[in-house]
C-alpha cells in the first residue's frame, strides 16, 4: 500500500485584495524570510485576488505573511510529472477523470527536469493512489522544501 502522505504538497494560498502592488509586497515579504518561491499562479474574483504558490519554508512564509496582515491558507495540492509534449496533460487529465476524480483548480510549470502539473484535488488520496498504479511520477513533498 502506497503511503500518501508523503505527496502531499502544503501549498500557501493568498488572499489579497487586487491592486497594484500586492503581488509585489508578497515577494518582497517572501524575500526578507529568504523564501524560495517554486511555482505559483494567480486567480481574480470580484476585487480580490487568490495568490496560490509553491515555497520552500511553507510555515514560514505563512508567519511572515499573516503578521504582515494577509488572509493566508495551507491547502494541500500534489504534483505529477508529465510528458512535456503534446499530450502529456491530457494522460493525466483522463487518467484522473476515468478514476472520478475531479480537478478543482490546476497549475503546471516546465522546467530542465521536465514538465510537472500541479493539482488540488477533490480526493488527494484516492488521486495518489490511481497515478501512481498507472505508472506516473509523482514528485515527493519533500522536493518542495
Amino acid at each position: 500500500m502506497i503511503e500518501t502522505g508523503r505527496f502531499l504538497i502544503k501549498q500557501i494560498s493568498v488572499f489579497s485584495e487586487n491592486r497594484p502592488g500586492r503581488l509585489a509586497a508578497i515577494a518582497k515579504a517572501l524575500e526578507e524570510e529568504n523564501i524560495n518561491i517554486l511555482a505559483f499562479s494567480i486567480a481574480e474574483a470580484d476585487g480580490f485576488g487568490v495568490v496560490r504558490t509553491l515555497v520552500d519554508k511553507p510555515k514560514k512564509a505563512y508567519e511572515k505573511l499573516t503578521g504582515l496582515g494577509f488572509n493566508v491558507a495551507f491547502t494541500d495540492v500534489i504534483a505529477v510529472q508529465m510528458r512535456d509534449a503534446p499530450g502529456g496533460l491530457y494522460e493525466i487529465a483522463k487518467m484522473l477523470g476515468d478514476g472520478q476524480i475531479n480537478i478543482e483548480y490546476s497549475y503546471a510549470y516546465s522546467g530542465k527536469e521536465g514538465a510537472v502539473l500541479i493539482l488540488r484535488v477533490d480526493n488527494a488520496d484516492q488521486a495518489v493512489r490511481l497515478i501512481s498504479s498507472r505508472g506516473a511520477t509523482l514528485l515527493e513533498s519533500r522536493v518542495f522544501q
